[in-house]
This record gives structure tokens, sequence and C-alpha cells, in this order.
């Protein structure tokens, strides 16, 4: 049998504090032979970029392996000498981070930073590296290499920054590609863009990778093995099909229940979120980690000692860490699959006539230039909201779809157009301006729950803020009342008022932002990618309470996203943007069907579906969003479209073909030609 690239032996990772020793990682195993793409996924603080880090002898001045090995190539990584270390790093092992910027010098030129790579470990001429690293640059597919190696890292985007990371590890063709949640960040089109380029560039290139990600969608796609860590251990590991469809692990199976899968929605298949936290390193329970959490605990049996892992399948090499797998009835289904009924919207609350949002700039201002130009970031956009529906409004960063939020709160003005909130036009009222009543009643929820809360204040003296603003209660004792039922309403414990927001979770803190939204009883709730920033099995339970306390209080969403899994699971009705305009609207049920717009097809097969029986056909869109300052003439996404007409689409705005009732695309391409291509999923 070959050695492995990578073998890991019951590997403890610990960090010393003043306080304690802190075990990050223990009893630790992992082997990642030549070709394999191996998945490693858990919920955040259970280890992952720890492993990862110890692979590297990253692990700052408090982290220590106290136990176990870390083999490259066979040979035991601890006997490796510092001038060792530094010669495999960036040649026989390559490490890409979440965030390209940490990988990237600002005041260095993309150039001076490829070619420092092969320099180094290779020891070639410059010109021989500048040659390599055009040719990676092109590999990668970024346009124009000459202009991208004299760029700046602030000149490109966030998907371009990534291409130049991914190069920067390809350059020496390592053995180990190590990939820490590298799309996070990303747009889903530009994510399934780089998951693609990586799968087939380390395929030619020959080298081995380790998928750090949360995402199972995307281990599904990009790996062929999977490790599942839990609590700094491994609780189940395989081949990745075995594991999708054979899962002997409750923490497996609860991860996956925690996902919306295509066809999936609120009223027929609600999610089920994994009960209770994470637990602290110095909180771990006895016996198996994963126990006060589980559906399946057997006191006796889960809790009497440790739990080794066990062999499931010996062909596929399919082992788990759950002392019941025996008794488990792997098949059974889930306790929360009971069917909601299904909500009636009302009235129609909100209307969108013919908005727009435009920007002046002024190019290089700060150093006197007078080159004028305008962002047309929303161009006549036209929709409605209905009393109590959720209507999700998807596409790429920089389509649009933050800026009406600005517009709908308040904190810009339109253009031109109307926006009738209740029969009044709020298009061109700041909130400053705007009647308390009408403030209350149009509240969001922001992306990042870590940085809307105030460090220094309790999380029961922000509510109470809150409530103090938008009217609530006549007196303190009244409001105090007031902040213990929202507290309640997101079902946190009512200790949690004296609570600061660094003793809190991100979970924790997104359902502080729920209450503060609903402090008011608004009639508006703007949801801006409420969700993104959490885990799986987190973003699971905010999602299923975000969706009871709509219902409760009738409540309208608009719930801002470029997850269309999420999206097809939570809305009701979906309008999809592209460069301000909108290019499909439609009920959930209509956009997820045949005919598409190119775009929305685009959107759907960009989505990572975490299970193996569903197919889906891949397109890959072209290029990056083009500038708003500079939007293409005819149809804005003609640059991108696989299927655009050269003379009609690049030259004249597409006509809005009115499909069934509610049903719009605006697109040059008949609405028959576009159903024949069928459906983007099969199973």
């Amino acid at each position: 049998m070959s050695i492995p690239v990578l073998e890991i032996e019951n590997l403890s990772v610990s960090f010393m504090t003043r306080a304690a020793e802190v075990p990050a990682v223990m009893d630790f195993s992992m082997k990642v032979f030549e070709g394999d793409a191996m998945g490693l996924v858990g919920e955040s603080g259970c280890g992952k970029s720890t492993v990862a880090l110890a692979i590297m002898k990253y692990l700052g001045g408090t982290g220590k392996i106290v136990g176990g090995s870390i083999k490259f190539r066979g040979r035991d990584m601890s006997t490796f000498s510092e001038k060792e270390l530094e010669d495999i790093r960036g040649s026989k092992i390559a490490m890409i981070y979440q965030e390209p910027m940490a990988s990237l010098n600002p005041a260095m030129r993309i150039s001076s930073q490829l070619i420092e790579v092969p320099i180094l470990h290779e020891n070639i001429s410059k010109d021989d590296a500048w040659n390599r690293s055009t040719e990676m640059l092109q590999k990668v597919n970024l346009p124009d290499p000459e202009r991208i190696m004299n760029a700046f890292p602030h000149q490109l985007s966030g998907g371009q920054q990534q291409r130049i990371v991914i190069a920067m590890a390809l350059l020496s063709k390592p053995s180990l590609l190590l990939l820490d949640e590298p799309t996070t960040a990303l747009d889903v089109t530009v994510e399934a863009g780089i998951i693609n380029l990586v799968k087939n560039l380390s395929k030619e290139i020959g080298t081995s990778m380790l998928f750090v990600s949360h995402n199972l969608g995307l281990i599904l796609e990009t790996c062929n093995k999977i490790t599942v860590m839990y609590s700094g251990e491994t609780v189940e590991t395989g081949e990745i099909n075995q594991v999708f469809r054979n899962m002997r692990h409750p923490y497996t199976q609860g991860l996956l229940r925690s996902i919306p899968l295509p066809g999936k929605n609120k009223y027929d298949a609600p999610l089920q979120a994994i009960a209770g936290q994470l637990p602290l390193p110095h909180e771990r329970p006895n016996g198996c980690n994963f126990g006060p959490r589980c559906p399946h605990l057997d006191k006796e049996v889960c809790e009497s000692g440790n739990i080794e892992m066990q062999l499931i399948s010996s062909n596929k090499n399919h082992f788990s860490r759950c002392a019941r797998v025996d008794k488990i009835q792997w098949n059974e289904k889930s306790l929360s699959s009971e069917k909601k009924p299904k909500s009636s919207s009302g009235g129609t609350l909100l209307t969108v006539k013919s908005l727009s949002k435009d920007y002046d700039v002024a190019a290089n201002v700060v150093f006197g230039g007078k080159k004028k130009g305008t962002v047309k970031a929303n161009v006549d956009l036209n929709f409605d909201a209905k009393v109590g529906e959720t209507l999700a409004i998807v596409g790429e960063s920089g389509c649009g779809k933050s800026t009406f939020a600005k517009v709908l709160l308040g904190l810009e003005n339109a253009s031109s157009g109307k926006l009738e909130f209740e029969d009044n036009d709020i298009a061109n009222t700041m909130v400053d301006e705007r009647k308390r009543a009408t403030v209350s009643a149009i509240q969001m929820i922001f992306q990042n729950p870590f940085d809307t809360l105030n460090p220094s204040h309790s999380v029961g003296g922000q509510i109470m803020r809150t409530l103090e603003k938008v009217g609530v209660g006549s007196s303190v004792e009244e409001r105090q009342q007031r902040m213990y039922e929202l507290l309640d309403l997101v079902k946190l414990p009512r200790e949690f008022e004296k609570r600061m927001p660094r003793q809190l979770s991100g979970g924790q803190k997104q359902r502080i932002g729920i209450a503060r939204a609903f402090a008011g009883s608004p009639k508006v709730v703007v949801a801006d990618e409420p969700v993104s920033a959490l885990d799986v099995s987190v973003q699971a339970a905010v999602i299923e309470l975000l969706i009871d306390i709509q219902e409760k209080f009738d409540t309208t969403m608009l719930f801002i996203s470029h997850d269309l899994s999420v999206v097809r699971y939570v809305a009701d009705r979906v309008v999809v943007m592209y460069l301000g305009k909108i290019s499909e609207t439609g009920t959930t049920e209509q956009i997820f069907s045949p005919p598409y717009h190119p775009y929305t097809e685009a959107l759907l097969s960009a989505v990572p579906i975490a299970d193996p029986d569903i197919k889906k056909r891949q397109i890959l869109l072209e290029g990056s969003l083009p500038s708003p300052l500079n939007p293409p003439k005819g149809c804005v996404f003609n640059t991108r479209c696989p299927n655009a007409i050269i003379g009609k689409c690049d030259k004249i705005d597409p006509p809005l073909q009115k499909l069934k009732e509610g049903h719009t695309i605006s697109c040059h391409i008949d609405a028959k030609e576009l159903s024949k291509k069928g459906s983007v999923f099969a199973q």
C-alpha cells in the first residue's frame, strides 16, 4: 500500500493560557493519499482550522501539539528543522485562506508577490519566474495576465484576489494543498468558478487536497472523502458517497437535516436544527462529546467512558464514533417533518414603481480629478410586497439589493420613481424626517451579528434602548417587561439580560438582532443576508425562528440573499436582480422551474447541493460583474450570458415577457426556447 501524503495519528493540540491548558483537538486521526480530496467539516469551534494550522506548524506562541503525530510523506514533521519547514511551506505544502487579503500585501504589485514563490523555493531566474506566473494566471482564468501582474490587490475584485492566491499556492506544484473556507466571502457564481478551477488544477498538477469547510454541499461537489469533526474529535469518516448515503453518526445526520435541499420549503419539510450548542473545551461532558445534543442519547452507554472510533464498512474505510451505532434507526424520518399550514398573504403593503437610484461620482476626486460619472445602482424597479409574505431579493454582490434596502429604510433618497408604504410615498423621505410610527414599522436584521451590537452595553440595555426609540412602553418597568417578552420570543433565557455581547455565540447575537428588529411589532422587516455568517446548524435554528416570529406578527419580510437554497426554502416570491435591474420575478415555484432567465439558471446551477442523488447542469459564468459606472449596452447580462444573441442582446434593451400570472422575464430569447433546456436539477 502506498504511503499517505499526509497521515495524522491521535493528534492532540492545546492552547496554553494563564488560567489553564485549553484542549482544542483530541485524538484526531486522518489519512490523505495521493490524488485524494479530503473534506474536513464541522461547526465553528470544532477544531478544523486548528488541524490545518498544526499541519503548517502555525500554532503561534500559545498553541502546542501535546500528543500524536503528523507525518508528511512518511516522515514525522516534529523532526523537521526550521529550515526544512520553511522549504516545504509554499513548495510541498501550500495553504489558501478564507480571506484572500490576509495572504496579499496591499503595498506590493501582484507580480512581486507571485514571482517570489518560485524564486525562493526553486532558485530560478526572475524572467523564468515571471513567465511561469503569467502562465499560472492564465490557468486560473484571469483575463489579461500582463495587466493583472502590474496591478495592486485593491484594484482587483474579491474573486480575482482569490484566484491570485490560488495561483500563488499552486506555482510550485505542491504535494498537499490546504484550503480553509476559501469561498465563504464570495458570491455563489464566483464560488462555483473557483471550486471548479481548484478541482481541475489539482488533478492536472497531481496535488492532494484537504478542504476545510462547514458547507456539506461544497464538500460533496469537491471531495472524494470526508472527515466530520465535533468538539475537537473525529466523529465520522469515509468515502464521500458512502457517508452521505449511509450516515452513521447523529451529528453528521443533524448537519444534513439543517440544510435546505432542492424541492424543500418551509411548509412541506421544516428544517430540524441541532439542539443546544457546541460545548466549550473546558466544559466537555463525560463520554460522548455530542451526548447532550444527541436525540439518541442513552446515558448508561454514552456517558460510561471514552467512545472509540469503530469500523462501519471495511471496503469503504467508513468509521464512526458512536456507541449506539447498531441500535439507531438511521432511516427513520426527522421528528420535525410534519407539514406546516401555508400562510395566506394579505393585501399589498409595499409598492415599488419605476424606482431608480443613481450616485454621481468623480474619478480621483482626492487628487483633483474632474472626470465625473454616474453609478446606476437601481434602474426602473417595479414590484410589490404583500402583508405577511416573504419576498426574496437575490443576486450577486453589486447588483443593487442593499441599495434598495437603504432607500426603503430612509438611509438614501431615490433619484426617481415611487416607494409606496401603506399608500404613502416614502422614496424621498429620509429616516430622520419620518414619523416614529413609520420608523418602527420598517426595521432591519443585518448580515453580521458581531458588528451590530455595542460591545460596551448589556443585551438587556440594548433592547431597552430600541424600545425607547420606537416608542414602546410609557415607563422603564413596561419596557423591561417587553424586553423579557422579546427574549422569550427569540428563545433566549431571561438571564441573558445582563450578558455582554462578547459572552454570546454568533447565533445568540443574531437572535438579539431579531429581538431588536421585532421590538416595535414592525410591518416590514428587511433581512439582509441574516444567516450567511452562521454555521449550518445555527442557520437552521435562526431561519425557523425568523419564520415563526414572522407568522406570529403577520410581518412582511424582504429577504436579501445570494444563496438560492435558502431562498427556495424561505421565500414565497422572488425578485432576481443583476447590475441594478430586475431580470426575473415570480413565485418561488415559478423561479425554480423552467423556463429560467439565463442569469437565474446560472445562480441555480452555482448552489452546492448536499445530496449525491441530485444531479445538476453546470453553468459557469465567465468574467466578472461589469462596473455600474459603465454598464453594457442592451441587456446588462449580455457580456456573461452563454446564450447572448450578438447584434441584439448587446444593442437593444430586452423586452419584458409576461409568462404565467406574476411571472416575468426580461430577455430577448423567447420563453419557449428557454424552457427547452429543462430543469437545472435532476434526480
